[in-house]
């Protein structure tokens, strides 16, 4: 019984994951940070990074909405309860070090742009 439940979880995963929205990134990141060589290039980069970062940012904010609610009325999940709010700490975590990332990113590329006479 336990692998066939197994099994249907893993077959609904798999099925979740091929509908998801997959976001391309809209710039070649590696190609634009190598020829970047002006100060606007790099400013465009600080801004992107930035963008990244809020981005990052406003996710987070959004689990620990989540996390909230989950300790708000962890009646609502029963068992999985610990588990649902490991994982909103979890996300808040990645997405709060990824947001710091891209912040550190555009200072650097700021910095850059500021050099650049």
């Amino acid at each position: 019984m336990k692998s066939l439940t197994f099994f249907a979880i893993l077959a609904m995963l798999g099925l979740l994951s091929s509908c998801a929205h997959i976001d391309p990134h809209p710039m070649d990141m590696t190609s634009a940070i190598r020829e970047a060589k002006t100060k606007e290039d790099h400013n465009a980069l600080a801004r992107h990074y930035e963008a990244a970062a809020n981005a990052m940012q406003a996710k987070a904010n959004e689990q620990k909405r989540c996390l909230a609610e989950y300790q708000k009325h962890g009646y609502y999940y029963g068992r999985k309860t610990i588990d649902v709010k490991e994982h909103a700490q979890a996300l808040v975590h990645v997405y709060e070090e990824a947001a710091e990332a891209n912040m550190s990113m555009a200072k650097s590329h700021r910095r850059m742009a500021e050099e650049i006479r």
